[in-house]
């Protein structure tokens, strides 16, 4: 699940107090490519894959070779986000729409390749409605929410949108689903219990395993390299009215995702940790190839909530370093599992619009 219209939402934050983080803000080389901000030492070269609309979550096939990612382009006559496929290697949206997976209608989410690259996985709202449906109204209180939409459940697709089978079926949401890079295990986010927590679960859904029984939100989780542990994001309530008001909106198919840290536990949930405490949002990790840092975005040091950049940090939550600038939105870096490439999704280069598109870094362990 992503922020929808996170683009250009209001966040109201007071300064954080958290520490204040050590950032690497060494002066880099001077780079020839205009996406790229002088400070991105990492990246090498940069290409925009999509061009309006608004593309995010990226992932990358088991062979390296395409990305499966979720938009809602209006010039595509898609009135919510649905799942597609593309190359990014060989052409961009501009020559066109990539190939279309969800076919059924309702909202689609969280799309991953299973084994073998010939499915797919995502969640959609299509048994339960196959229109899109309605995004929350702007609250009086100014706060930003996201829907949790009960109609969710985890399906899988052949590569031309056929459905093949339904891994979830119980009341409420099922989504946030990813695979093990070992292609055993699915790990996902389900209010089966009634509080939003991570399960597992064979790639054939059977199996299920609940991981965390901490009140708060908890998801967005990716496997490790070695597949052994588990990174995600999550919210902590104190208890009292930050639980009190974390589960009246929870009843109402809400969450507020504007106070994030990131965790790592063992797959079966065992030796949990927090990683990071730097206050405000702090979410979209993935795990670099090395299996020894984490990407991800954050608005910690902002006063206003944002702009959101990305940063990574050690397995052990030492050594923050700054990865991409500017005053815009970053996230859901996502590496290939050669480290050779990072795909993430950007308002760079926008035009001034609220559109939000897919970008291909060529990376660079060490500039």
């Amino acid at each position: 699940m992503r922020p929808l219209l996170l683009t250009f939402l209001p966040f109201l934050f007071a300064c954080s107090g958290a520490p204040a983080p050590t950032t690497v803000t060494d002066a880099a080389p001077e780079v020839k490519d205009s996406l790229i901000h002088p400070m991105e030492k990492h990246f090498k070269t940069l290409k925009q894959l999509t061009f309006g609309g608004d593309n995010a979550e990226a992932y990358w096939s088991f062979d390296g070779k395409r990305l499966v990612f979720q938009a809602h382009v209006p010039a595509w006559g898609d009135g919510c986000d649905q799942i597609f496929v593309m190359d990014p290697f060989n052409g961009t949206t501009k020559d066109g729409p990539p190939q279309r997976i969800s076919t059924a209608g309702g909202r689609t989410t969280c799309s991953y390749f299973l084994p073998g690259d010939t499915t797919i996985l995502f969640a959609s709202t299509h048994e339960a409605n196959a229109s899109c449906p309605a995004l929350p109204e702007r609250r009086a209180d100014g706060k930003y929410v996201w829907p949790i939409y009960a109609g969710f459940d985890i399906h899988v697709s052949d590569l031309e949108g056929k459905l093949l089978r339904k891994l979830t079926d119980t009341p409420g949401y099922d989504a946030e689903a990813t695979v093990s890079p070992q292609g055993d295990l699915i790990v996902f986010t389900s209010m089966r219990d009634g509080d939003m927590e991570l399960y597992t679960m064979k790639i054939d859904g059977s199996d299920v395993r609940r991981i965390t029984s901490v009140p708060g939100y908890d998801g967005g989780a990716f496997f490790s390299p070695d597949g052994t542990k588990l990174l995600w994001r999550a919210s902590r309530p104190q208890e009292g009215a930050e639980l009190e008001e974390y589960r009246k909106l929870l009843s109402e198919g809400l969450v507020m995702p504007t106070s994030m840290e990131l965790y790592i536990a063992n797959v079966d949930g065992s030796d949990m940790r927090k990683i990071t405490d730097l206050g405000q949002a702090n979410w979209a990790p993935y795990w670099h190839p090395s299996g020894e840092k984490i990407i991800f975005a954050s608005n910690h040091q902002s006063s206003r909530g944002f702009p959101f950049t990305l940063f990574m940090i050690n397995a052990d939550g030492t050594g923050l370093e700054q990865v991409s600038y500017g005053d815009t939105f970053d996230a859901f870096p996502v590496f290939s599992a050669d480290g050779k490439y990072l795909v993430f999704s950007s308002n760079r280069n926008n035009g001034g619009t609220r559109e939000t598109n897919l970008f291909l870094a060529e990376w660079v362990d060490n500039p």
